[in-house]
């Protein structure tokens, strides 16, 4: 028997299986749970989530089409997902985005407008928007668990993490109050605040060639973070035994955020 058998619920930002959202999938479905996945609009992107799907063991597994940046979109993807579960148990919300070009060292200052509110829309409200659409069904099935995925950028400065670590700190800051309004449906909203890994997300910021070696060099447990730190601890925010946790940035990165220099 596992954690989480009988819970079902909805995986975003599956691009690749160097992804934390694939390492999160990996733990949830290991301990029991069904997941539902949701990859970016097109038939490269579809097959390219399939193909990291399958590394899971998942058979058949349920997809669909999102563009986080649209409103019908998000419509479409929850109330499809609706029509074919009849439980939401959880919700890991694992995207982001920044314009690469402004996240470079140096070059915070000359981010436009539209690419500075981009990240934001594109990075935290979309936590927002999927909690409020999965709201519902969520509370019909007796109450979950939403996740985001932050990083230490969000509360520290990291050279060239930029108008992404502004993102980072309007989502943990959205999911709090998020936590304060849904909490009355028995719905927790927590984040998960990964150490650096290198996936395609990572490799879009300037200045990360040096990071993996920093971390493994002051960090307390003397390595960088692995996939599945990541997604043990989503197990645990998905199972009953965080049932008084919500609300909260998990630091998951072996340490590195308590060192000082």
């Amino acid at each position: 028997m596992g954690l989480l058998d009988g819970k079902i619920g909805l995986v975003t930002g599956i691009a690749n299986d160097r992804s934390y959202a694939w390492h999160i999938a990996k733990g949830l479905t290991e301990q029991g749970a069904t997941c539902a996945f949701a990859h970016l609009p097109g038939e490269k992107n579809e097959r390219r989530t399939a193909k990291a799907v399958e590394k899971l063991g998942v058979s058949n597994p349920w997809l669909h089409p999102m563009d986080a940046g649209s409103d019908t979109d998000l419509d479409k993807l929850f109330d499809a997902y609706a029509s074919k579960h009849e439980r939401l148990d959880f919700i890991i919300h694992s995207i982001a985005f920044a314009d690469r070009e402004w996240l470079a060292a140096g070059k915070f200052i000359e981010t436009p407008r539209a690419a500075y509110l981009q990240a934001i829309d594109i990075s935290a409200y979309t936590l927002a928007a999927m909690a409020r659409r999965g709201r519902e069904q969520m509370r019909a099935s007796g109450g979950g668990s939403i996740m985001a995925m932050s990083y230490y950028g969000g509360e520290k400065v990291v050279p060239g993490y930029n108008v992404m670590g502004v993102a980072k700190a309007a989502l943990e800051c959205t999911a709090r109050y998020l936590a304060a309004e849904l909490g009355a449906d028995n719905i927790r909203v927590n984040v998960i605040s990964g150490g650096y890994l290198r996936t395609l997300a990572s490799s879009a910021v300037g200045g990360t060639d040096t990071m993996d070696e920093m971390a493994q060099r002051k960090s307390p447990l003397r390595r960088g973070v692995e996939g599945d730190d990541v997604g043990g601890t989503a197990v645990y925010l998905a199972s009953p035994l965080s049932k008084g946790v919500t609300g909260e940035t998990i630091y998951v990165d072996c340490g590195v955020n308590t060192i000082g220099v």
